[in-house]
Formats: structure tokens, sequence, C-alpha cells
């Protein structure tokens, strides 16, 4: 199997072919056209253009193909799937969601459990029974790369995804390429197709510092490396300017940011934060992060997750309630540290929803162990916890461990599951009105999803020109997964008035120089004569008007709001104007006389 790098070397000169074309400017997103019936019939022009060539399909002109392109695993992997389709649709490939209509297979693939590895490989047999050009990425290459299942392939590894269009272009020519080797981070800045429209997953870093001793990812995406700040905080300014509304901050352990580059998360998020509209048109929502590094940091990112443009959500997971098997793991934390978490964050961090991992039948985990497990999930009744049986995963530590009967882990496994299930996380919603962003349409192809603050999934009625949008909803009844609403009122983006205060800014003040942080307008709270009690508790603006967001005035006070608004630059131009024409007039009189006074002699 060649290097790509090798292919290329002593050639004819000049770019490799992959470059030959201009990228289209930073975070475009051409429109994707998934219909079947719509790409059967750009399909059919092309080999109309063709018809009376005699080239096979290999020799076709780079940038007309359709690929296909298929993901697995976490939101990472979504949004390098989202980059690698956009430097693909920016050279001129079609995409489609029709794996017959492709020419050529993009699978991105997941090497954490065994399932999606064994979906992997069947879709890869299905690609060679179709005989279809096929092109794998992700974890699974970068971390396994003499699998059985990659020979005859192409394979372009998880920090190479900005070359994929010359992987592409190479293998439709036929070649069988791989690129793995390099160590330096792709680009934000890249080309883009989001699979939706209004959610930005925004990669922070890559890999982690741990050592777990069941886990493959690291094999695939190394130690820490860390972007900078200002590179995330200008993405972050680009995809607002684009309309996303949400953003996802995604990596391998959130909580680990930045210790490689001299930083750390608060750091990140606090200059984040500050870029996010007022009107909390867009959503920040903040990764998972692992327990030890979270834990030096409880405070800050409390005040962080109170923030009005942040959901207060956090994805923490435990994996074990013993502290047996943690340390087996080599999770480098014990249960009663994971509990300090959740009861600090819950205790500072109103309506604060916490989302858990657990694997079942650890190797070495007792009915003793497992116990410990149940009793933390019983504790803490969490409205999310992913549940997973544990899978050897070839080249850990873990796989070499003595098992635990697959009976017994099944067993476990359904119990947990069970216990979960039980609980009833959103009972006593019914009837409350709740600030919901929209931005997906649900699995059942009729309701919108929106989600509150504490990132709780609503579904509601409406139409799609609704996604995008913020809106006020009653919740009418709840499920186990998620709950029904009506929506009461859109709210526009640029009206709205924050109803949770900002609680990282100073009370109101009358000192003029706290009035940029302060929580209230800086009209109430330094103007002359006005004090702090001109806020309310909500931190409402007093005297607004809540649907409208602007004050409700008489003409005789719009009056006296314009005069009060003069400065003395403007004073100084009305006294100029006066003098001039008071210096005019008397010119005009003296010319005047001095005529009169001529005709008279």
């Amino acid at each position: 199997m060649e290097d790509i790098e090798d292919m290329f070397a002593g050639g004819a000169g000049g770019a490799p072919p992959g470059f030959r074309l201009p990228f289209n400017a930073v975070g475009v997103n051409p429109k994707r056209n998934t219909s079947k019936r719509s790409i059967s019939k750009q399909k059919d022009e092309v080999t109309d253009s063709n018809r009376d060539s005699l080239a096979p399909p290999s020799m076709k002109i780079p940038g007309t193909q359709t690929i296909y392109i298929k993901t697995f695993g976490c939101s990472h992997n979504q949004s390098d799937s989202e980059y690698m389709a956009g430097q693909l649709t920016a050279f001129g490939y079609g995409l489609t969601e029709v794996p017959e209509d492709a020419d050529l297979w993009l699978i991105n693939t997941c090497t954490v459990k065994s399932p999606s590895q064994s979906a992997m490989s069947t879709l890869i047999t299905r690609g060679r029974s179709g005989k279809k050009p096929l092109v794998i990425a992700g974890c699974v290459p970068q971390g396994s790369r003499d699998l059985k299942e990659l020979e005859g392939v192409s394979v372009v590894g998880v920090q190479q995804i900005d070359r994929v269009v010359e992987i592409v272009e190479e293998t439709l020519k036929g070649h069988e390429v791989r690129l793995l080797n390099r160590k330096t981070l792709p680009a934000l800045d890249l080309p883009k197709v989001r699979r939706n429209n209004f959610i930005e997953i925004l990669p922070i870093n890559v890999g982690c510092l741990g050592a777990c001793t069941y886990c493959k990812t690291k094999h695939a995406r190394g130690h820490l490396g860390s972007y900078t700040v200002e590179s995330l905080v200008e993405r972050v300014r680009t995809v607002i300017s684009e309309g996303v509304k949400e953003i996802w901050l995604s990596s391998e352990d959130t909580g680990a940011y930045g210790r490689d580059i001299g930083v750390n998360l608060p750091i990140l998020l606090n200059a984040i934060v500050k870029e996010l509209p007022s009107d909390q048109s867009t959503m920040l929502r903040i990764g998972m992060t692992n327990p030890p590094f979270i834990l030096e940091h409880l405070k800050e990112i409390a005040a962080v997750l109170r923030h009005p443009c942040v959901y207060t959500f956090l994805h923490v997971p435990v994996q074990s309630g013993s502290d047996a098997v943690l340390t087996a793991m080599n999770r480098e934390y014990t249960s009663g540290e994971f509990r300090t978490v959740v009861d600090t964050l819950t205790e500072l961090v109103p309506g604060m929803q916490i989302a858990t991992d657990i694997i079942c039948g650890f190797p070495g985990e007792t009915d003793e162990d497992f116990s410990q497990t149940v009793g933390l999930i019983k504790d803490y009744k969490f409205a999310q916890v992913h549940i997973s049986q544990f899978y050897p995963r070839p080249g850990t530590p873990a796989a070499k461990m003595k098992k635990v009967q697959s009976k017994i882990v099944k067993q476990r496994s359904r119990e947990l599951t069970c216990v979960f299930e039980a609980f009833a996380p959103y009972t006593g919603m019914e009837g409350k009105e709740e600030r919901i962003w929209i931005t997906e349409i649900a699995t059942d192809g009729v309701h919108l999803v929106g989600h509150t603050k504490g990132y709780i999934q609503v579904l509601v009625s409406g139409p799609e020109s609704m996604l995008g949008t913020s809106a006020i909803a009653r919740i009418t009844s709840v499920g186990r997964w998620s709950v029904f609403g009506e929506v009461i009122e859109t709210l526009a983006s640029t009206n709205v008035v924050t109803q949770v205060r900002e609680e990282t800014k100073p009370a109101c003040t009358s000192d003029v120089s706290t009035c940029e942080a302060c929580a209230c307008s800086a009209e109430n709270c330094c103007g002359e004569g006005k004090s702090g009690e001109a806020c309310n508790i909500s931190g409402d603006i007093t005297g607004q008007d809540h649907k409208t967001g602007e004050k409700s005035m008489t003409k005789e006070e719009e009056k006296q709001e314009v005069v009060s608004h003069w400065g003395l630059v403007d004073k100084a131009l009305v006294c100029g104007v006066f003098v001039s024409s008071l210096t005019i007039l008397v010119l005009i009189i003296s010319i005047a006389s001095r005529v009169l006074l001529r005709q008279c002699q």
C-alpha cells in the first residue's frame, strides 16, 4: 500500500492534484442537495456530458463526482466529517445521502466500542461488493493501521482531514493511498458543510491526558493538543456571523483543554462568552469533561454555566460507582470526587442538569462493586445516563484482564437500565413556561426540537421556519426522555429582554466606573441621581415593556430624553450657529446703513 507522500515525491513538479483549485472563502456552507431525485438528475447530466467519451469512470475530471459520507461516533467525528464535506464541496464534488448514487464512499470511523467498528466492517464489505472506491477516515485507521478490513482501501488520519481532497482524487484514479503521519492540528477556518446549519461543533482540542486502561481512542487521537484561545474565539465570531444558534465545544476531554499551551478551560470559556450575542440568540454547550480536571475549576465553571448564553448542562462520565473499579480503569479520581463535582455544580448553578456514563461488567467488577454503581445512580437520579457493556478493545491493558462472564455483564446492564428508566426526571414541569432554542426536526418528522437552558428536550409543533429561533413555550406534558410544549411567543433576536440575570457581573451601582460590567443598563445604574435600586430582582430593566424591550414614554418625556442626550459638542454647534447668524445680521445692517448714507449725500 503506497504512502501518498511517496506517491507525490519526485513528480513532474507543481502542486499535488488535490491543490489545483482554490478553496472557497472561510466558513462557507455550500448548499447540500440531498434529495435522491435531484442528485440522480445531476448525475445524469454529468453522464450525458461525457456520453461520447471513451474514458473510463476513473478518468473523469476531478471534482465532478458524487461522494457519500457516513459518520460513526462522537460529535468530534461529526465535526471532522463536516470539514471534509466542506473541502470536497469547495472543490466541486457533490454530496449524497444515497449510497448507491455515489461514485465514492467516505467512511469516518469510531473505535470506542466494538459495535461501531463492526458496523464499519459491514459497510466496507457492502462497498466492496458494489465496487465503490472507499476512503476510510477517523479513529479506526489511525489507531489500528494494520487492521485486516483496511487492506485494499485508502485511509486518512484524524489530523489529515485538511487533505481529504487529495485522498479522494487519487482513490478515484484507482490508487490505494494512506495519509496518517502528521502532528499539526487541522485549521479551524477550513470550508465546512454543517449537517445542521444552526449547530457548530467546535473542536477545542484533540487527544487527552488520561491513560484509561479500556480506552482505544487515545491510540488514535493521541496526546493532548489544544487550539489557541485566539483561534477558537475567531471561529466563534465567524460562525455567529453565519447564523449559527448553538455552539458545541467538543473534544475527548474538554476539562483538559489548554494544559499543553499554558491556559485552561475557564480562560477559554470566559473569552468565548464575551462574543455571544447579548440577546441570547446563540447558545454555548460545553462538551464532555472528566472529573480530574474540572475539580480544579468548579467555581469558575459554575460561574460560566450561570451565564444567560450558556446551557446549564454538562456531561461528566463516572463509569463506575466503585473506587476499586475506577482504580482498575485508571480513571484518576474516586467516586467521592465525582460526587463533589455533581454536588458543587448543583448547588451553585440553578437548574443544573448533569449526564453521565456507566460501563457495566468491567474486568474484576464484583457484585459489591456493581451495587455501589447502582447506589450512585439512585442517589442522583440523573436524567441522562449512557449505559454500555464492557467491550475489550485490542491493544488496551483491559483487553488482557480477566473478564466477567458475558451473561453477568448483560444481566447487570439490564438491571441498571431498569433502575435508570424508573426515574421520572421531568415530573412537575407541566404548566411551566420555559424559554427554548429550536434547532432541529424531531425523528418523527412532525415536531420541532427545542432545548431549555438546562438542555431539556422540548418537542413543539410548528413550521420549519421556526428553526433557528428562540421562543417561550408552555410545557403541556412530560415523558421519560423529553417533554412536550406549545409555543406561546417567538422571540425576536434583537428585542429579547434577558430574563436571567448574569450572576458573574457585579451588583448594580451608581459608580460610573463599574457600568460596563453591570448586569443592568448604564441608563439605569449610572444615570444622574439613580442607584442600583433601579434594577429589579430578575435583572429586567425597570419601566420596560416585556414584549418589545422598549421604554414607554409620553411625548414630553421623549422631548426631555432628546434634550438630555445633547452633549458639549451639540451645544457648541448650536452656539456657533447662533453667533454666525448674529454676525451676518450685523454685517447686513452695516452695509445697508452705508448705502443709505451715500444716497443721502
